[in-house]
């Protein structure tokens, strides 16, 4: 400990123990608590996407600047691309049906290949 001359009179500061608060414990506190306590203010997140821009507000992503005639052509265009995937997903099931029914014939026919090849 080093002492100071300050004004004719000696100065020593005294050891203080330090106290550190963490800032893990910082989630137990409410919201408004924590914008108090630590000056939390800033805006909601925005993104750009593709010339459009994207804010999360209450838990959901809001287009900022995509008309309605963009947001209704969309939605058609989803539409039709569910309507595909369906259509996609009826013709593979389709089509593993034909694939284990072949798979079948072929079995059977091999096993009549089999008893004809022992009896002769």
């Amino acid at each position: 400990m080093t002492k100071m001359l300050l004004f004719g009179n000696t100065f020593c500061p005294k050891n203080t123990p330090c106290k550190s608060v963490s800032v893990f414990n910082l989630h137990t506190l409410d919201w408004s608590t924590r914008e108090i306590e630590l000056g939390l203010e800033y805006a909601a997140p925005v993104m750009n996407i593709g010339g459009h821009s994207l804010t999360f507000e209450d838990r959901q992503w809001i287009a900022g600047n995509v008309s309605g005639k963009e947001v209704q052509r969309l939605k058609n265009r989803n539409l039709q691309l569910e309507k595909e995937n369906n259509l996609l997903r009826l013709k593979i099931d389709l089509l593993l049906d034909m694939l284990s029914e072949t798979t079948a014939e072929s079995h059977l026919m091999e096993k009549e290949l089999e008893k004809m090849k022992i009896h002769s």
